[in-house]
């Protein structure tokens, strides 16, 4: 299995991260791209240094390489996920406004009817955001907010991350076991 995963410079460096770590711990093989502004990001609020992200990657390509690998259908994949995704990637995506390699490779999912996941990290929403993630699920994306739930019953950020990060690997069948799924609640008559 390969999955793309595109690092956008939106707040919350932390989901493509972990999404990274899950792809390796798994053994399945990630194609990284990262936003110029996704690198300042990852170590503003992280402590991660970009090479170490970097490192966590099968195959890593510069978001200026509109020729790399991923740019193309004929690339197969089975997936991309964008943790997180800026506004502005959500832009370029919903407008098929392909002017770097990560809205490119986003652009070519859809196309090619493969999974597109969009963790959309941004509130309060306006209605141009709201259009954009309307057209990006009619083209078949996935919009997938990093919106904690409370079900599994978190005690650390780390814990609130991974449910999130496992609930974009659900998107295209892969699973991690980064939280006790929901199995329901007895209840007394």
């Amino acid at each position: 299995m390969k999955v793309v995963v595109g690092i956008s410079g939106a707040s919350g460096a932390i989901y493509g991260i972990r999404l990274l770590e899950a792809l390796k711990q798994v053994e399945i093989e990630s194609h990284l791209v990262l936003s110029d502004t996704a690198r300042i990001t990852i170590e503003y609020e992280t402590n991660y240094k970009v090479e170490d992200v970097i490192g966590m990657a099968t195959m890593v390509y510069e978001n200026r390489n509109l020729a790399a690998a991923i740019s193309s259908g004929s690339f197969k994949v089975d997936g991309m996920i964008v943790a997180p995704c800026s506004i502005k990637t959500l832009s370029g995506i919903a407008n098929s406004y392909n002017n770097d390699l990560l809205t490119r490779a986003a652009d070519v999912t859809l196309k090619e009817r493969r999974k597109l996941v969009l963790m959309v990290r941004e509130t309060p929403l306006h209605l141009g955001h709201l259009n954009h993630m309307t057209a990006v699920t009619q083209m078949g994306g996935i919009i997938l907010p990093p919106v904690p739930s409370f079900y599994h019953l978190p005690i650390t950020l780390d814990d609130i991350v991974n449910h999130t990060v496992q609930k974009a690997l659900d998107q295209l069948g892969i699973e991690a076991n980064l939280f006790n799924r929901w199995d329901g609640i007895e209840q007394r008559i």
